[in-house]
């Protein structure tokens, strides 16, 4: 059995390099791909001649050092210059608007200064009271589909019926 392992070993680590690429063409994380390299580095080391236990520690040896030193810089390349924009539910917090009806510390409605119009509670970290119609909130959380504000401070600039916020809306030009 080992003289057959030491005869066809390079049509195993071939295999193994198939395989580990294919598996990090569905991954994408690199990690397989530094596995296949590594193997590559025991295909190598057969080639040369070295036994099939030198073989495999090479491997191992490769990856290792590739899972450890390589990999962390390529993602962390991979990932810069993402969008840095938030979405789904962290862009609406901090978000601006104003109540479309009574707001309780249980229901009501606030339209959003994005123009979407939410269910909405007050949060339970402030002082418990209703808010009227037209009041200024700012979004601190979501909970499921409702949105928990806090009353807006005086000096926040009121967004606009309309919803728009003021970068939004578009300006006459002279």
């Amino acid at each position: 059995m080992l003289e057959f392992l030491d005869s066809y070993a390079w049509i195993v680590w071939l295999g193994l390099i198939l395989l580990f690429i294919v598996i990090e063409m569905f991954t994408l994380e690199f990690t397989f791909l530094m596995i296949a390299i590594g193997s590559l580095g025991g295909l190598v080391a057969g080639v040369v001649g070295a036994p099939w236990w030198a073989q495999i520690v090479v491997a191992a040896a490769v990856s290792l050092l590739l899972l450890l030193l390589l990999r962390p810089p390529l993602l962390k390349r991979l990932k810069r210059g993402g969008d840095p924009a938030k979405s789904n539910v962290d862009a609406l917090l901090g978000l601006e608007g104003h109540v479309l009806d009574r707001l309780t510390p249980t229901a009501g409605h606030v339209k959003l200064s994005n123009g979407d119009t939410w269910t909405a509670r007050v949060s339970p970290l402030v002082e418990q009271r209703e808010l009227e119609r037209g009041e200024r909130v700012l979004v601190t959380s979501i909970d499921g589909a409702t949105a928990v504000v806090v009353p807006a401070s005086a000096s926040a600039p009121l967004t606009p019926p309309d919803g728009l916020a003021p970068g939004n809306r578009k300006e006459a030009t002279p």
